[in-house]
This record gives structure tokens, C-alpha cells and sequence, in this order.
């Protein structure tokens, strides 16, 4: 019984693969037998494509097949129409001043581009004028900058960091930088050299600028007193002759405005960045009576009544 099942299997295996052959076409071929597995496996076998370029149907186009390497061709550009004008060339229009070019770059970019600030004062000065030099025994060499500015150094200290590899020194400088025109500024940088740390600061304080009120006979207008941190300093008004009496950083910082004639006192601390940074306070608390007379609404002569 068992023998008449198995021949009647086999039977009906050829028969199902012989009628799946007659159906499937002949690019699609079996990976197993079908009798194994009721989803067979198959792949069909794509045809290869034709990667011959198609011909030209185009009368008009033409190829570089024929073309002789060796042949000198000439250019006949076409002819102009009729009230055509050439546009003017560029060297034939007026020659620009600096002022001109100055002013195009302005509206462009700004007033910064122009070379020159609010102040007057070439503003790339606050661009780095150190020049490294490589090689054994490398230093920095520090540029003399040509603005107007002179450089004061008020401080140079110490300092060190700890850290967790031990401790990190560098130099902190406090440089006061004034035209002795009513200009003058207050700065502070810190460096691993001397040199740097006094450029930095330099730099700095040309960046906090500010413009002192003085009288014709070179003196402040009024009194005034200002503090910083534990720093107090006092500013009062001396009659021509008398100098700048004042001490430390305070009288650094008038000489550099260009005060001539002027009284100063340190009340506070003794720090001389503090002391410098309440001298600039109190200078920015002082106003002119003009400005005084103005935001009054009343003349100059009513203003000392």
C-alpha cells in the first residue's frame, strides 16, 4: 500500500512540473525543486541593455569625426544693428578722490570701513600689531602704533592661577592711553610676557575711550566725586598755575586727558585699577554749562544768577 502511494507521489510531481514548464517562459528558471517547498524560490534573468549611442536622426547635426585638427579657422562676428551705442569704458569716466571712495565704502559698509572713526583716530589700531618670529628664541615685536595716542603704564603685576598640574604665572598691566586733547581711556590685559600683556592693554583702552569736559583754561567745570569698587577719588577745579596735585593713577590719568589744572585725592583703596576706573567715573559725571544751560532752556548768562 505504501509502495502504490509513493509511485502515485512521483506520478503527480512530474506531471505539475511538467505543466508549470509549458506555462512559465523560458527566462525564468527554478533555484530548488518544486516538490520541496510549496512557494518556490525563482529570479528572472533581465535582458542586457543596448549601450550603443542612438543615431543621429537630425540632417543638421554634425560631428567632429571629419573635422581637420590642422585648419585654421576664422571668427566673423555678426554685424552690429542699427543706433547701436558701445557703452563708455571703464577708464573713461572722471578719476574718483579718496574722498569719494571713502564715502562709497561708508554707505556700503559703514563708517568703519572708511579708515577713520568718530574720533578722528584710524580705527585698525585695535587690530593685533604683533609679528611672531619663528625659529629658536622666538619673541614678540611689538609695532609703535601711530594714532595720536600716547601709552602710560600704570601697573604691572604678577599673577598666577592654580590648576590642577600646579600653577599658571602671567603679568597683568594697567595702561592709561590719551592725545591730551580730552581723550583718554583706561585698560587692563593680562599675558605669559610682559610685552604682550602691556599691548593687550593697551588695545583695551583705546576701546573705552571717552572725552573729558574742560574749560578754556584747562581745569575741570565743576566738582565731582565717584567710587569704584573700594576705590573713592575726588576731582575738584584749580585756578590757572596751580598743576595737577594729585597722586597714583589719578594723576596719570588727568595728565593723559590733558588737564592742566586740577585737584585729586584718593579717599578709598589704594588699588590703582580701582582708583583709574573712579577717576574715569567721576570725569563722566562732569558736564559742561553749555549742556546744562541747554537742557534748562535758559541762556548761559541766567545760569550763574
Amino acid at each position: 500500500m505504501s509502495a502504490a502511494a509513493a509511485s502515485l507521489s512521483a506520478a503527480l510531481s512530474s506531471v505539475f512540473l511538467h505543466y508549470h514548464r509549458e506555462q512559465i517562459p523560458s527566462r525564468v528558471s527554478f533555484s530548488r525543486p518544486l516538490f520541496q517547498s510549496s512557494k518556490p524560490s525563482f529570479y528572472v534573468q533581465s535582458k542586457p541593455q543596448n549601450l550603443t549611442p542612438p543615431k543621429a536622426s537630425d540632417p543638421e547635426t554634425t560631428y567632429f569625426d571629419t573635422a581637420d585638427p590642422d585648419e585654421v579657422y576664422t571668427f566673423s562676428p555678426p554685424e552690429r544693428p542699427e543706433g547701436f551705442i558701445p557703452p563708455p569704458s571703464f577708464d573713461e569716466g572722471p578719476i574718483e578722490s579718496e574722498e569719494d571712495i571713502a564715502r562709497a565704502y561708508e554707505e556700503l559698509y559703514g563708517p568703519a570701513y572708511s579708515g577713520e572713526s568718530f574720533l578722528g583716530n584710524d580705527v585698525y589700531v585695535m587690530d593685533s600689531k604683533v609679528k611672531k618670529r619663528t625659529g629658536l628664541g622666538s619673541q614678540m615685536k611689538k609695532e609703535k602704533v601711530r594714532d595720536g595716542f600716547d601709552e602710560r603704564v600704570v601697573q604691572v603685576r604678577r599673577v598666577t592661577k592654580v590648576v590642577k598640574g600646579g600653577k599658571q604665572l602671567h603679568f597683568r598691566a594697567v595702561v592709561v592711553v590719551g592725545d591730551k586733547q580730552g581723550n583718554v581711556g583706561v585698560g587692563v590685559g593680562k599675558a605669559k610676557e610682559v610685552v604682550a600683556a602691556v599691548q593687550k592693554s593697551a588695545i583695551n583702552a583705546r576701546r573705552n575711550i571717552i572725552t573729558v569736559p574742560m574749560t578754556k583754561y584747562k581745569t575741570f567745570p565743576h566738582r565731582s566725586e565717584a567710587d569704584y569698587g573700594a576705590a573713592k577719588v575726588m576731582l575738584r577745579p584749580a585756578s590757572p598755575g596751580t598743576g595737577v596735585i594729585a597722586g597714583g593713577s589719578v594723576r596719570i590719568v588727568l595728565e593723559m586727558a590733558g588737564v592742566e589744572n586740577a585737584l585729586g585725592k584718593q579717599l578709598g583703596s589704594n588699588n590703582a585699577l580701582n582708583n583709574a576706573r573712579a577717576t574715569v567715573v567721576a570725569v563722566q559725571q562732569m558736564r559742561q554749562f553749555s549742556e546744562v544751560a541747554e537742557e534748562r532752556g535758559i541762556p548761559m548768562e541766567e545760569l550763574w544768577k
